[in-house]
């Protein structure tokens, strides 16, 4: 991994929380784990201030207590952009991880994904709970409109799949982990996600069941936290099933943005015709025996329109 760029002078909308990070080239992808993390290729970004945390329940509380903004989660949805769903679906809610008593398929994620009416960003685990004790926990159920909302008013941006994926890597190129090729080392965790047999065995090594506090965890090497693990982050790259990138050559992209929006709908007979974009990152959620993607060239694809309780963001500003 090469860095090219210094840091220029601070412009105001950058928070004394945000890390500036040099541009460089690095090694995007892997062709070790997952299939839509290929082909492994070269790309080039240009320097960015980014979030040094996952934006909390108290930045988000400030956003809304200062425009009024209601998120996704808290409004009726459109039936008309819904046809066909149940209408005691359709009302205000979000999808909240619900453990089964017994092992399940872990070919069908609503074995353990259910849509619960009432939960939101205020009442992450449904309607009963709230925000107690959790100011510092990354804020959850946040749809892209809501996360593109929140970034307008703070004078920012989301980042792109490379910008953030650089930034997860620490300086590092070819390490599996944020920290190293070891997802342990010495039996230590250094991220918040599930030890044991997913999803009804949640050993809670790392001392958490579901999110943990911003920072719980060793920054990496570019001092940002929670790059890996607590929650997945919104990217604004469009989702395709593999990288699109161009192997044949020595040539190296610079600041490559993914996908398209009419092909990242997802055309299977289950799926919901709503547009997806990349999330990176991986979650509490993300287990050995079913979701390994709790590393840098890891990438999933989400629905523009929902939230769950292990989806949030954070930030970027780009110079100019």
């Amino acid at each position: 991994m090469t860095t090219t760029s210094t840091e220029p002078r601070r412009p105001m909308n950058v928070s004394q929380d945000m890390v500036w990070i040099p541009g460089g080239e690095f090694t995007m992808g892997s062709d070790h784990f997952y299939p839509e993390e290929a082909p492994q290729h070269r790309v080039a970004v240009d320097g960015f201030w980014i979030d040094r945390f996952q934006v909390t329940n108290r930045d988000f509380r400030k956003f809304v207590r200062e425009t009024g903004y209601v998120t996704v989660a808290e409004q009726v949805p459109d039936a008309e952009m819904y046809p066909g769903a149940l209408p005691e679906l359709l009302v205000a809610g979000s999808v909240v991880f619900t453990p089964p008593p017994n092992r399940v398929s872990l070919d069908n994620h609503y074995n353990w994904w259910q849509w619960v009416p009432g939960a939101d960003w205020q009442h992450p685990d449904g309607p009963e709970s709230d925000l107690q004790g959790r100011d510092r926990h990354p804020v959850v159920h946040v749809a892209w409109d809501d996360v593109s909302a929140y970034a307008a008013w703070a004078g920012k941006s989301l980042p792109h799949e490379a910008e953030w994926e650089f930034a997860a890597r620490g300086g590092h190129d070819g390490w599996d982990f944020a920290w190293g090729s070891e997802l342990a080392p010495g039996g230590r965790m250094l991220a918040n996600y599930w030890q044991g047999e997913f999803p009804i065995q949640n050993l809670k090594l790392d001392g958490y069941e579901r999110t943990a506090p911003v920072g719980s965890f060793p920054a990496n090497d570019y001092t940002l936290f929670d790059m890996i693990g607590n929650v997945w982050e919104w990217t604004t790259d469009w989702y395709t099933g593999t990288h699109t990138a161009n192997t044949c050559c020595s040539v190296v992209e610079r600041n490559p943005v993914g996908g398209d929006e009419t092909a990242s709908v997802d055309r299977s007979a289950a799926g919901n015709q709503i547009p997806r974009k990349v999330l990176k990152g991986g979650s509490f959620a993300c287990a050995d025996n079913y979701c390994r993607r709790y590393r840098p060239a890891a990438r999933q694809h989400h629905p523009i329109d929902t939230g769950t309780n292990h989806v949030g963001f954070r930030c970027i500003v780009r110079p100019g």
